[in-house]
């Protein structure tokens, strides 16, 4: 089944600070090129960091007289966010270590990571660390925009017959809106929950409705005659 990886669907060239990058251009840099975020690189290219539009607002957010001062129970994302309201530069505005992606990895695994990191993006690297690209929410969210008739011809063609082997005469597939609808008789009843699963595996699938049947219950054990 067709896969796509991080480097199919990454931006580049990336726009990219290094350390010393002052506030203010980074600023400029993120207007200019409407981005939300760039990733801060050392003299090799190496990504080191990431500063995000969220880390230019802490500006504001401490902009009232006192507002930089240290309160006496200060939890560390308020101390974090008033360090980064006082830095002049990208090393002080940038989020470090920063979660970065591979260009070989499964855009399903590059999603995962997002996820769990709370991210809207991450850099890509290559294996010396140096930056590649970078990959958005909104670039993974493309998959979904997948035509239906696509996503149709992909579970005809991998999933019932390279994958099961299956003739595709017999199973009706129907695609609304990223919804698959299966219906028809697959040769045996195991097959059932893995056609379903590779089928809602397949790019684009938002869901599937099983209403698959079997021509032979390979489940149930034989019965023998008593001896």
């Amino acid at each position: 089944m067709q896969r796509r990886t991080v480097e199919q669907v990454m931006t580049t060239p990336v726009i990219a600070v290094v350390e010393e990058t002052p506030f203010m251009e980074i600023a400029e840099a993120m207007a200019r090129h409407s981005i939300k975020a760039v990733p801060v690189v050392d003299r090799d290219g190496r990504v080191v960091g990431i500063v995000s539009d969220a880390d230019l607002l802490h500006k504001e957010e401490f902009k009232e007289p006192g507002g930089l001062e240290r309160r006496l129970f200060e939890g560390r994302r308020r101390r974090s966010a008033r360090a980064k309201a006082a830095a002049t530069d990208a090393v002080g505005l940038m989020t470090a270590p920063v979660v970065t992606l591979t260009p070989g990895m499964p855009v399903a695994k590059a999603a995962r990571i997002l996820a769990e990191h709370g991210c809207k993006q991450a850099p890509v690297i290559d294996r010396t660390g140096r930056l590649i690209g970078i990959v958005t929410r909104s670039d993974l969210l493309r998959l979904f925009l997948r035509s239906d008739e696509d996503i149709r011809d992909e579970i005809i063609r991998e999933v019932l017959v390279r994958g099961l082997w299956q003739d595709p005469s017999r199973i009706h597939v129907r695609v609304h809106e990223g919804v698959v609808g299966l219906s028809g008789q697959l040769e045996t009843k195991s097959l059932v929950p893995v056609c379903v699963r590779l089928a809602a595996a397949t790019e684009g699938v938002v869901d599937v409705v099983n209403d698959l049947t079997f021509v032979h219950d390979d489940t149930v054990a034989p019965a023998y005659p008593e001896v």
